[in-house]
């Protein structure tokens, strides 16, 4: 018996392997890539326009992409304008859009790296007949040439609400800054764009009594460059029945079928250590997805493991004759002490992600399948929904997935359809917001419609897979200097997934109950070498919070989590004082809660839990 499987939340190691990073280059959507810096792209590498063809009411139009340097161009964006009356109205091999008569074409996934002396074209059919002016090419001239002053604007200030009513609010910000001048602003709700503004204030009425909402604003240049999106403004209408309940707010955490082995974790100890009284929501993990089906992860763990009285949540031991044992039927006997609280089944996870693919192939068989064995009559009463773990659709988890944008969105539609609105519908999604990364890859946007929140795994960013570092803290609420990746943290994640049109209140934060940790380091703050994963009592480069709080106490904080250094060991988690800026931060946000992996890392009090139930109180 496997008493302890590959964990869910090592996200992103693949990445660092070389057969993943090979097998990545070959799928659509799969590999994560930036933009080439404005001084790299104007030394090394040309874009030239051809009118391939001209029939008089239309053309067909190209753009030819050289890398003139002696390096590999990662990426490309190539920038033009039209004149009124010509526009593109298909293309292909690029994403080609547009702002007024501003065009822009980005490579596709799978040709975006060009060798040195390499060349890659896309085509375009369009109508009328104007020439392209003002090419750019990775923001810089498309000769090779720069474009000097030529920079987006900045971030505007976050927006100020006053004159809050139950249907309207009046919004304000400080302006945003740029070389060449602020054309407008776009204010966003929820992520999603409500009006394009060239002042520095909004109105935005027609809004619901009693209902929160959360305010962005980006701006836009003359050039129709559009910078990086403001801080979040959160707001709560009047009227509507006044606050929420004190138990709205989701708090939810993870409870691991295998923990029963080797870490003598039961559902006990969630009673004893105080934790079920200040959650809401357990998510029991895994279920396996395999053949098109739902199916059991561990049936002696689930619902035949036999309980003695001082293991059992209500002190009564079970008998051999009983109908249902195990995990299962200790959360029934929690739920009976404890009556608010939820249990979601969640199925996949980073093993069992594989069988996701031919799930997607006919949705509404797998959801069929699903609902028939969480509402089993053996334990139909212990599950109040379903929770679905895809690492990662249409891209690469321990496998690689290429079902396509549209699968995801399509398996929770068929979820929802099956599942209804008796019961809950949510998902574990990926927090990697990088340029053309995982959240770019599937439209979670269209599926949010059918869920009741997405738990945005916001951890295990950085950790020792690469194993000669630099050290990096695994769950950055924000973005540092020096941070390894860009878009590899918490806060630029939740605004991506908004504005892509997920509501805050479908959003919760993650939180690890765990630290990573790198091993031969002599830098005591981040961005140092290493030669190898520190020791973990489970797994190398990990360790729980239980045993580091003791072991390797905080020495700092950066972007929000702590690090701490001892001896050689370097080691990143989060702290009862962290957890407790983040859940500060979420209720800033707006988000529905938060979500942690997973109980039996906190201690035998569960401080963490705890910091969660008072942060977002």
């Amino acid at each position: 018996m496997n008493t302890q499987p590959p964990l869910h939340r090592t996200r992103f190691r693949v990445r660092s392997r070389a057969v993943a990073a090979l097998t990545a280059l070959l799928l659509p959507l799969a590999a994560m890539v930036g933009l080439a810096a404005p001084a790299e792209a104007a030394t090394s590498a040309t874009a030239t326009y051809t009118k391939v063809q001209d029939w008089g009411t239309g053309f067909e139009g190209k753009w030819t992409v050289k890398n003139t340097g002696t390096t590999s161009l990662s990426s490309w964006t190539v920038e033009w304008d039209y004149p009124s009356g010509t526009v593109v109205t298909s293309a292909w091999d690029a994403d080609v859009t547009s702002s007024g008569t501003h065009w822009t074409g980005k490579n596709k996934s799978w040709n975006g790296t060009l060798a040195p002396g390499a060349s890659v074209s896309f085509g375009f059919n369009g109508s009328g007949s104007g020439a392209p002016s003002g090419c750019k090419l990775n923001g810089a001239s498309c000769d090779g040439g720069s474009v000097p002053g030529d920079n987006p604007p900045s971030a505007p200030g976050t927006p100020s609400a006053s004159n809050i009513t139950d249907t309207s609010v009046a919004l304000s910000w400080t302006a945003a800054t740029d070389d060449n001048g602020i054309k407008n602003y776009d204010v966003l709700r929820d992520g999603a764009r409500i009006a394009t503004v060239t002042g520095t204030t909004y109105t935005n009425t027609g809004l619901s009594a009693g209902t929160d909402y959360s305010y962005t604003v980006q701006a836009r240049d003359t050039a129709d460059q559009t910078g990086p999106v403001s801080g979040a403004r959160a707001v709560r209408t009047t009227g509507g029945g006044g606050d929420p309940e004190p138990g709205s707010t989701v708090k939810l955490g993870y409870f691991t079928e295998w923990g029963v082995y080797g870490r003598n974790y039961h559902v006990k100890n969630l009673d004893t250590s105080g934790s079920a009284s200040k959650i809401t929501h357990i998510n029991y993990a895994f279920g396996n997805v395999t053949g098109g089906r739902c199916a059991i992860g561990d049936s002696y763990a689930d619902y035949d493991k036999a309980y003695t009285a001082d293991q059992s949540v209500d002190g009564v031991a079970d008998t051999w004759d009983q109908p249902l044992r195990g995990n299962f039927n200790q959360l029934r006997k929690l739920k009976a002490k404890y009556p608010h609280i939820k249990v979601l089944w969640s199925f996949g996870g980073w093993t069992w992600s594989g069988g996701f693919g031919q799930a997607a192939a006919n949705p509404a068989a797998f959801a069929q399948s699903c609902y028939d064995l969480v509402e089993d009559p053996r334990w139909a009463d212990v599950f109040d929904g379903i929770d679905l773990d895809w690492e990662y659709p249409n891209a690469c988890g321990l496998s690689c997935d290429t079902s396509g944008a549209a699968a995801f969105k399509n398996l929770m539609q068929a979820m929802r359809a099956k599942f209804g609105t008796n019961n809950l519908v949510t998902a574990a999604v990926t927090a990697d917001a990088s340029s053309g990364g995982k959240i770019d890859a599937a439209d979670y946007g269209g599926a949010a419609q059918y869920v009741d929140w997405y738990n945005v795994m916001t951890y295990d960013f950085f950790g020792a897979w690469a194993a000669q570092g630099p050290t990096a803290p695994h769950s950055p609420l924000t973005s540092y200097p020096g941070i390894p990746q860009a878009g590899f943290n918490s806060a630029e994640a939740i605004a991506k997934f908004k504005a892509k049109g997920v509501p805050s209140a479908k959003l919760l934060l993650g939180i690890g109950f765990y630290g990573r940790g790198w091993t031969g380091v002599t830098q005591a703050t981040p961005g140092g070498t290493a030669t190898g994963p520190a020791p973990g009592t489970y797994e190398q480069g990990i360790e729980d919070y239980k045993v580091l709080k003791n072991t390797c106490p905080s020495t700092g904080t950066i972007a929000g989590t702590a690090y701490a250094k001892c001896g050689s060991n370097w080691w990143s988690y989060d702290t009862p004082a962290t957890v407790t800026s983040k859940m500060s931060w979420a209720k800033g946000q707006g988000l529905g809660g938060a979500f942690f992996w997973e109980f039996s890392g906190d201690t035998t009090n569960g401080e963490l839990v705890g910091a969660i139930n008072s942060g977002l109180n």
